[in-house]
């Protein structure tokens, strides 16, 4: 069968997902639907309707667009089979129930941002990141009943730097992504797809989930030591962003997003959150080891800024603390 013969529904919400797309459209597939999530209410009172970038990209390549409230939904399931789909493609969107990924006669597969099966759930850059691995990648797989634990297509394993931070992953992983899902429709097409069950791969240490990452997740626990700290400041920066509250004596505390840090290892007798700082060129916070430095952050309801203009209008106490 030619590509072009081939009918494609693709499924998938955030700008992860727009990569893949682009790339399937740009190379002549034929996508006979898109599905992502409904038009999200933004603005004060909800009453503009933001669609997601995968709606956004598939409206302007004149696109087929479904955004179902819900998956079951009978209506959709109908109008899903309308579309008489080969295969089905799913990148960073919801869980599907069998009624949709078992339809297409080719089958559902994913992409993953992690190397299967390590960090299985909703945020597996952020936390591969986060748990400071020098290691991550990309995967493709068919869909089955327990999530993200099909047989695996193919993956591809990229590097991570001590330095990077989770967009600089996303957007390596996204780009790598675009390329896997090619390689991955070309291999169903030619019927040289080898899937391997996940439990055949060899692991290193333990499995790791990724789960969603809510608000509280962000918060710093000062008292984990310093590597740990920096990781975790970078595995959500720049968003949603790692978090602490300053308190100052005579103030209410003062929330802080911290987006970069460096480390500094060495032997002291503070607290974990201990302030210290020349109130002109560095901001060091205690931890059990060391100091973690702070270099960019944002106060609520501020502008992200260097830690030196942070500082031009930051008045030191004593007593001054973050937790």
């Amino acid at each position: 069968m030619d590509k072009k013969d081939l009918r494609i529904v693709y499924m998938g919400t955030p700008e992860f997902a727009v990569e893949s797309l682009k790339r399937l459209v740009e190379g002549g597939y034929n996508i006979v639907g898109v599905i992502t999530m409904p038009d999200k209410p933004m603005g004060r009172h909800g009453s503009v309707l933001q669609p997601s970038p995968v709606k956004q990209y598939a409206v302007s390549q004149g696109l087929k667009v479904l955004q179902p409230e819900k998956l079951k939904n009978e209506e959709f399931v109908a109008e899903l089979r309308s579309l008489n789909a080969d295969l089905q493609i799913v990148v960073a969107f919801r869980m599907l129930p069998e009624v949709v990924w078992s339809m297409p006669r080719l089958g559902t597969f994913n992409l993953h941002a992690s190397l299967l099966p390590q960090y299985r759930g909703a945020a597996p850059i952020n936390w591969a990141v986060i748990n400071g691995d020098t290691e991550t990648g990309i995967t493709t797989f068919f869909l089955k009943h327990e999530i993200d634990t099909g047989e695996i297509i193919d993956q591809v394993r990229v590097p991570i730097a001590d330095t990077d931070n989770v967009e600089v992953v996303y957007e390596r992983l996204m780009r790598l992504g675009g390329d896997l899902v090619l390689k991955t429709v070309d291999a169903i097409l030619e019927g040289s797809v080898k899937t391997i069950p996940q439990e055949e791969l060899a692991q290193v240490g333990e499995l790791r989930p990724a789960p969603k990452i809510f608000k509280e997740t962000c918060r710093i626990d000062w008292t984990i030591g310093v590597k740990r700290i920096y990781d975790f400041v970078r595995g959500l920066s720049p968003y949603p962003a790692a978090w602490t509250e300053l308190y100052q004596e005579g103030s209410d505390p003062i929330m802080l997003k911290i987006f970069e840090t460096e480390k500094l290892f060495c032997e002291h007798s503070l607290a974990p959150g201990t302030i210290v700082t020349d109130c002109k060129t560095y901001f060091k916070i205690a931890s059990s080891d060391g100091y973690v430095n702070v270099l960019s952050l944002q106060l609520a309801g501020k502008k992200r800024m260097e830690i030196n203009d942070f500082l031009r209008g930051y008045r030191h106490t004593e007593k001054a603390y973050v937790k």
